[in-house]
């Protein structure tokens, strides 16, 4: 690959590692509203997780 393909593949691979990280968890509740806080509430915690591992 030359450098701007790696480039592009580097940033492609930094989104994909979010959806991944939570691709294995499943949101069953009722309703459209708690199922989007639940969702909303997982986004949080990775960021958290995120956030403390990179000023670690």
């Amino acid at each position: 690959m030359n450098e701007r393909e790696q480039g592009a593949n580097r940033k492609r691979s930094r989104v994909e590692h979010v959806f991944a990280q939570q691709a294995n968890r499943l949101v069953r509740s009722i309703g459209q509203v708690r199922a989007a806080v639940k969702i909303r509430m997982m986004n949080l915690e990775y960021n958290m997780r995120r956030l403390v591992w990179l000023a670690g």
